[in-house]
């Protein structure tokens, strides 16, 4: 018997080494010619008129034209907290995450959701994202604590905006004295020129086009709300914002810095997304091609780079980030390592 095998095993390593019976795809005249199997991928986004859903295009172009083997196609979304959940449940391979939802939602703590969403991944800072608060400038409202009762457009449904809005406007203990109306940001800035609702609130990187665009048509106010926040003790609550400004002439009717807080913009990945794609997704977006197409493209992605790659990120990196981050020489701390 283990003659019998010893021969059989002889004749295999014959048929191997002979032409035409290599098992490698390389060796085959009808594979050679062949282009790599293209790998689909869905790109969270999220809704129209906000800079979730023009990264997401932007990148999953920049990604599709990089690499011959990856297809990214981005899809319209409610915002931050949709992104959160589909990743989780790998409905989406990519998405764009606040930094805030990902830590409360790894630990069960989002509004009226329990569930812990484990399974999202960071792989880069983005951009940070400010809370800016809009009025009519002939209103006479100059904070927050001002707009008991009056009708606020927050951001579509599930959206991050909403959620960051409602924690702040929670935190004053003016919530349930609004009346809320959760639309998305290019809806606001029509009611909101319509006289419809008394103010807007959004959550992106600035300019953002809704706010732009309803100056165009209407004088307006951005609202200053860092020192509300740090009257209020809003920053203990919620750690992951911190302060920022609005400059100055950022929008029209704008003459002073707007001092507000920000959460900052994550891009994430599904857990179940395998380690080498992610390596080469960073790797188009970050190349100096990739970093030259999304900052001519957009201003909030001047702070994309390698300085500020693990700004903000409160959950742990997926394993392709590691790999790419570390061999761009970054440090990454443990609490971020998978």
């Amino acid at each position: 018997m283990k003659r019998f095998s010893l021969v059989l095993a002889s004749l295999a390593m014959l048929l191997a080494l002979m032409p035409g019976c290599s098992s490698d795809p390389a060796d085959d005249p009808h594979e050679a010619g062949k282009q790599p199997q293209r790998r689909y991928l869905a790109f969270g986004g999220g809704p129209t008129g906000g800079t979730f859903n023009f990264f997401a295009n932007k990148m999953a172009g920049i990604i599709s034209a990089s690499h011959p083997r990856l297809e990214v196609s981005a899809r319209g979304a409610g915002g931050s907290a949709e992104n959160l959940r589909s990743l989780d449940a790998d409905v989406i391979d990519l998405g764009i995450v606040y930094s805030g939802d990902a830590f409360l939602g790894r630990r069960g703590e989002l509004p009226d959701d329990p569930a812990r969403h484990e399974n999202v991944r960071a792989l880069s800072f983005l951009y940070g994202a400010p809370a800016q608060l809009v009025v009519r400038a002939d209103s006479g409202i100059t904070s927050a604590s001002q707009m008991a009762g009056m009708a606020v457009a927050v951001g579509n449904p599930g959206s991050g905006a909403a959620l960051c809005a409602e924690r702040f406007f929670g935190h004053l203990g003016l919530w349930d004295s609004l009346d809320v109306h959760k639309v998305g940001y290019a809806q606001a800035a029509a009611d909101f020129s319509n006289g419809i609702i008394d103010a807007f609130w959004v959550l992106v990187g600035y300019p953002n086009i809704a706010i732009t665009e309803a100056a165009a048509l209407v004088p307006l106010r951005l609202l200053d709300l860092h020192f509300e926040a740090v009257e209020s003790g809003f920053y203990e609550a919620y750690p992951f914002y911190g302060e920022v400004v609005v400059p100055a002439g950022t929008y029209a009717g704008q003459d002073r810095d707007v001092t507000t807080f920000q959460d900052a913009s994550l891009w994430c990945a599904s857990a179940a997304l395998d380690g080498q794609t992610v390596y080469d997704c960073l790797k188009a977006v970050y190349s100096p091609q990739g970093l030259g197409e999304m900052r001519a493209a957009h201003s909030a992605a001047r702070d994309m780079g390698l300085e500020r790659a693990l700004d903000g990120v409160s959950v742990s990196l997926h394993p392709g980030a590691v790999r790419f981050w570390a061999e761009q020489g970054l440090d990454i701390p443990e609490r971020l390592r998978p």
